[in-house]
């Protein structure tokens, strides 16, 4: 009896010692992210869901425009968006920011995007290096600058500087189709050698797929340092107070623009996001330490073991 004893007493007191280090109370187990619909977000946040279904919690995706999903965050409905580009999206975020409805947080998850005019590496290695060889090379580009659906603000960068005749470029020609449409016509052009120049952005699998290289001397178009972007993590204020080891795992994550590439290729062959993170990650888990640094599961377990064996075991 009073061995039996003994054996429950030590039984509740490792019941005790689990509920005194559980990482986040029950409620944080639904962790709620938004998607605005573009394939590097969709990658983003496949990443982050893995790690948190090895952690044991429960994420889900809600596929929403990017007023809704700022809305959202702003409710409380949404706990994380991985996708505010900085600058792009910051007169949409300022107010909500300034009202302290939503937290960005100081760091960003994602640096050295571009978003610029770019080119096949032949074509570059041939002499086109710049926005100001561009209309040097006239006869052999057709007159001719590809970019993608009408009313993007890319396409509008480059109309502008066509119609102010900047770089000597006022009789060329902006083509105007869709992602898809300048992608074809691109690789049609690279199989053909051809010289062809289009805007380009990174993180992107154009950039894994295709040999390219990305024009300088366009600060007064795309902005410095090839149209540089950051991208910032979004969460409700009081987030890290109410999921102290769901926000630290948020505040871990730094992508770069490489994985990003690399993620986004099945993704947009039409698989699912979180089946083509899961597979990344099990051929490269390398980023995992720092990602799960000081990072639990659900129930206080380590983090970084649990992410490790949930990978092996699918």
């Amino acid at each position: 009896m009073k061995r039996n004893l003994l054996k429950i007493a030590a039984g509740m007191l490792a019941v005790t010692a689990c509920a005194a280090h559980a990482a986040d109370p029950a409620m944080c187990r639904d962790v709620r992210f938004a998607d605005v619909g573009w394939t590097d977000i969709a990658a983003t946040t496949g990443l982050a869901s893995t790690l948190f279904k090895g952690l044991g919690y429960s994420p889900t995706t809600t596929i929403a425009s990017i007023p809704i999903t700022l809305a959202g965050i702003k409710s409380k409905q949404i706990d994380v968006y991985l996708g505010y580009w900085s600058p792009t999206m910051d007169p949409m975020m300022e107010p909500f920011v300034k009202a302290g409805t939503i937290e960005v947080l100081p760091t960003p998850n994602l640096t050295g995007a571009k978003y610029t005019l770019a080119v096949p590496d032949y074509v570059y290695n041939g002499g086109l290096k710049s926005f100001a060889d561009i209309q040097k090379y006239a006869d052999k580009l057709d007159g001719k600058i590809y970019g993608i659906e009408p009313g993007n603000d890319g396409n509008a960068l480059i109309k502008k500087m066509i119609d102010g005749n900047q770089f000597g470029v006022g009789k060329f020609k902006l083509v105007e189709s869709s992602e898809a449409g300048m992608l074809v016509e691109v690789n049609r052009a690279i199989r053909e050698k051809k010289w062809i120049v289009f805007l380009g952005w990174e993180p992107h699998p154009m950039n894994v797929q295709m040999k390219i290289d990305y024009l300088a001397g366009g600060d007064d178009v795309f902005g410095p340092n090839y149209g540089e972007a950051k991208v910032f993590t979004a969460t409700p204020p009081d987030y890290a107070a109410r999921c102290p080891n769901a926000a630290r795992l948020v505040s871990n994550l730094r992508f770069t623009t490489e994985i990003e590439n690399h993620v986004m290729v099945p993704i947009m062959n039409k698989e699912d996001a979180n089946r083509a993170a899961l597979e990344w990650l099990k051929a490269n888990p390398q980023p995992l330490q720092g990602w799960l640094a000081g990072v639990q599961t659900i129930d206080g377990r380590d983090g970084l073991q649990a992410v490790k064996a949930y990978l092996a075991a699918h």
